[in-house]
């Protein structure tokens, strides 16, 4: 196996380790906490720092990569998973509510920056792996490894959802962090001592304008994230989760259902190769596939808006659920192109710092759904939740439209 695939195969296996125990993460606070009477609207602010915590962890931690290696950024951020999972463990029942929604959010920020520094590294790994792998056919490589990776992300996590809800259910709150943490150990030591320690070590930006001052496309599709992800989490972050249990669905249908859509979003995912038409240079035809797809993804929330408020024959939960089928499908091969593009337009020397940027942006996207999500649907319901995540996907588009389709 070239040195490139090995150093690819090892990063995205210690990915997929990561994104199963933070999507089981997720499902054990989530179910912990609605077991001890939180609301769904402050359910979502324990994940307000986990949000925030990577839109600095991406910025910073692709300049760290760029300076220090994506091994050990790597090692750092799964290191910190690891801190923040213990960190968790230690909480007592009998501490006061608000000690413990502090520590809880405490906690969660650790993950959060753990999740961006892992997701970071990784990332531009793939940019590194795929540069030293010598074959013809670069770009559609490229392209592959990183549907792959992103498509195989997305489908662990789903797992990850029910993983989380089977450990709370045999061993507690408490006992399957320390599983958890221990698992997550040996990843640690498999990525530490199997990757080049130096990996993707470069000259790093010395001033705060050389860091900023990006590309265009890159500049252009980080907007674009921003609004692309805020269009999903505004109604996934709380809005559906909240319908569906105010339409008689129980949680563990509800915790179903997410994890469900997760992994066919990440099945999908990995199928974008097959989907988009591919060009020799890697962007003529890929900058306006991004265009095309943000457009027919912006009609689906709107029609499904439109739809809620026309009082159906249907069931709204039966419609919101085939609604968003489609959503997931389209969203899919959308943030796929996203993924690969960034990676495209990235300059082989930094790509850790344009990767960390881009996903800066789209932290900057999650925090903001997470956000809007409790508060529209406190406002107006699922129907003003889609709305919302119609507006943002109509920026989204207009974004791309000025996405440069060749190379200077």
């Amino acid at each position: 196996m070239p040195p490139g695939a090995r150093d690819y195969v090892i990063v995205t296996a210690a990915y997929w380790g990561f994104t199963l125990t933070d999507g089981a993460l997720r499902m054990l606070v989530l179910l912990h906490f609605f077991q001890l009477g939180y609301s769904p609207f402050a359910l979502s602010l324990l994940f307000l720092l986990y949000e925030a915590a990577g839109i600095g962890a991406n910025f910073i931690g692709g300049w760290l990569a760029t300076r220090y290696g994506i091994t050990r950024m790597l090692g750092i951020g799964l290191s910190a998973q690891i801190f923040g999972f213990l960190a968790l463990s230690a909480l007592s029942p009998g501490w006061a509510a608000a000690a413990s929604v502090v520590w809880v959010v405490a906690a969660q920020g650790i993950c959060g920056i753990a999740k961006d520094l892992t997701k970071t590294a990784s990332k531009s790994a793939i940019k590194i792996a795929e540069k030293q792998a010598k074959a013809e056919n670069a770009q559609g490589r490229l392209f592959r490894w990183v549907a792959w990776f992103t498509g195989s992300k997305n489908a662990m996590k789903g797992i990850g959802f029910f993983l989380g809800g089977a450990l709370l259910e045999v061993f507690g709150f408490r006992v399957s962090l320390w599983v958890m943490a221990a698992a997550l150990a040996l990843v640690l030591a498999g990525v530490l001592l199997s990757l080049p320690p130096l990996m993707g070590k470069s000259k790093a930006s010395t001033t705060a304008r050389e860091l900023l001052a990006k590309s265009r496309g890159v500049n252009l599709l980080a907007a674009g994230r921003v609004f692309l992800f805020g269009a999903r989490d505004v109604w996934f972050a709380v809005g559906v989760p909240v319908f569906l249990y105010s339409n008689g669905w129980t949680f563990a249908m509800v915790g179903g259902f997410m994890a469900l859509w997760t992994i066919l979003y990440g099945v999908i995912q990995a199928m974008a190769p097959a989907i988009i038409r591919r060009s020799p240079d890697g962007l003529s035809t890929e900058a306006p596939a991004a265009r095309l797809w943000s457009a027919l993804l912006a009609l689906i929330p709107a029609l499904l808006a439109a739809a809620l408020s026309a009082s159906l024959p249907l069931a709204p939960d039966k419609v919101l659920v085939a609604g968003l089928a489609l959503f997931g499908a389209v969203f899919a091969v959308n943030s796929a192109i996203h993924s690969y593009l960034i990676l495209a337009y990235a300059g082989s020397e930094k790509a850790a710092e344009d990767v960390g940027f881009y996903y800066a942006a789209n932290a900057c996207g999650r925090f903001a759904g997470t956000l809007l999500s409790g508060l529209l649907y406190q406002w107006g319901g699922i129907t003003a939740c889609l709305t919302g995540s119609a507006v943002m996907l109509a920026a989204c588009f207009l974004t791309t439209l000025a996405l440069p389709a060749g190379r200077r």
